[in-house]
């Protein structure tokens, strides 16, 4: 999934990559939505959504192989959401250390073939220790964790949240400007996953605790 998504960024704006991607867990969102409260909530986020993607660049021309890669990475996303609950319920969080472990012996191939030597750079060894805690190993295994605790509409909805996150770290690590249309697409995608959540509690119940019941 991740791979997918590095993919898409050398061809594809990372607004409309990241808007691409989150096709998949609105799809999910929507897939197992069944009252009309949760498409109000699924609708705020994809409001939000589409605000964020930066229709003043030149959006037009974009190039479908990285649009692929993007709904690709959004595909894979969808089916991580449905199996990933499933897979937490039975194992706990060393589901994603597992399946971490699994796509390293995967991938590590290609990046060795990609870059060589100059991965064991010493500069870049500490950086990617970082880019592999912050991107990978904590955010799957939070994830992991929050998808045995509620349902995957629910989650789905939440995980819109991201790219507004990813926004509001632009305006303070990265010094960037937020326009006013920026600022309302944050404000429906936060609104969405609040009411998401408040609405959660008395339907759906995890996977997690139907199997306690179960038992």
């Amino acid at each position: 999934m991740n791979f997918l998504f590095y993919m898409s960024l050398r061809s594809v704006p990372l607004g409309i990559a990241v808007a691409l991607e989150f096709t998949g867990p609105l799809a999910v969102a929507i897939y197992t939505s069944r009252r009309p409260i949760d498409f109000i909530w699924i609708g705020l986020a994809i409001t939000g959504l589409l605000l964020l993607i930066p229709f003043g660049e030149s959006t037009q021309g974009i190039d479908p192989v990285g649009a692929g890669y993007a709904l690709s990475a959004g595909v894979c996303w969808a089916l991580y959401i449905l199996y990933g609950q499933r897979a937490g319920a039975d194992n706990g969080v060393q589901t994603a250390a597992l399946g971490v472990i699994i796509a390293a012996l995967f991938f590590a191939p290609i990046g060795v073939y990609h870059a060589g030597a100059a991965l064991l750079t010493p500069g870049l060894i500490p950086i990617a220790i970082g880019v592999a805690l912050m991107s990978t190993a904590l955010p799957y295994t939070l994830e992991m964790i929050a998808l045995t605790r509620m349902p995957t509409r629910t989650f789905g909805t939440l995980m819109s949240i991201e790219p507004a996150f990813g926004a509001l770290s632009g305006l303070l690590f990265l010094n960037e400007i937020l326009s006013f249309t920026q600022w309302m697409a944050i404000s429906c995608i936060i609104m969405a996953s609040i009411g998401a959540t408040l609405t959660m509690r008395n339907h759906s119940t995890p996977v997690a605790t139907d199997k306690k019941d179960a038992s």
